[in-house]
């Protein structure tokens, strides 16, 4: 499970980012949602859309706060008939990928739109670049498998979702130092969650790290850290069986 930084000033870059894509989404289409989930939407950018325009939005996190639900995202939705269900990053750590997704088209109404969002393959290289350099000749686990666009698309398909579409975006991002930057995965949800972490750094590591960090530094003394935002979405409509 992830677990979300709640103070105010707390980073939601990426969220907003999802937020604002699903926004998009829906202009180009003529999917007007009555009543939707919205999962992982930290700041209610989504949601507060979503009202304003008449829909009845029910807020949900695996980590929720007092305006939202708490939601198992690998057991059955306990409230089907959604028009549309929007999942903003939450969907990168769960055990059962295929599974959660399932459970998000039995929870659709018929012709409802499922919009599922998460950082996928890519993304992190600079940190992936520090760590395995500051691990040397013993490289450790220390990031979640990730989801590219062909298997997203395919997941799509095997969940039965009917029109799948699975694309993928860029999102930079500039820090100054190596402690900001994990800093920002930790309040994002995006920190180390195996079952079988990697060794603790140390001292020794963090140093190593952070000198590691200072040599991919440009002249303003900055890295550039990048997060790949897969986007799935589907619909549910002649209901196909899945193929596992």
């Amino acid at each position: 499970m992830r677990v979300l930084e709640r103070r105010a000033d707390a980073p939601r870059f990426l969220a907003d980012d999802m937020a604002d894509d699903v926004l998009d989404r829906l202009a180009f289409l003529r999917h007007r949602p009555k009543r939707a989930l919205v999962v992982g939407d930290t700041s209610g950018v989504l949601a507060d859309a979503l009202t304003a325009g008449g829909c009845n939005v029910v807020r949900a996190d695996p980590a929720p706060i007092a305006s939202e639900r708490p939601i198992d995202e690998e057991q059955p939705f306990p409230e089907p008939g959604f028009d549309l269900i929007a999942q903003l990053g939450s969907l990168a750590t769960v055990n059962d990928l295929p599974g959660a997704m399932l459970h998000i088209r039995r929870a659709l109404a018929p012709d409802g739109l499922a919009v599922m969002s998460l950082c996928g393959a890519g993304s992190v290289p600079a940190l992936r670049a520090i760590m395995t350099e500051t691990d040397g000749d013993r490289p450790a686990a220390r990031i979640h498998p990730q989801v590219d666009v062909r298997a997203g698309g395919d997941l799509l398909q095997r969940c039965g979702f009917a029109e799948p579409m699975s694309d993928s975006r860029m999102l930079d991002v500039r820090y100054g130092s190596l402690r900001r930057l994990v800093a920002d995965l930790r309040a994002q949800g995006l920190g180390n969650c195996l079952a079988r972490p990697g060794p603790l750094l140390g001292k020794a590591g963090l140093a190593r790290a952070e000198a590691a960090f200072a040599s991919m530094a440009d002249a303003d003394g900055r890295v550039t850290e990048r997060f790949a935002i897969l986007t799935m979405s589907g619909w549910n409509k002649a209901l196909r069986p899945p193929k596992f």
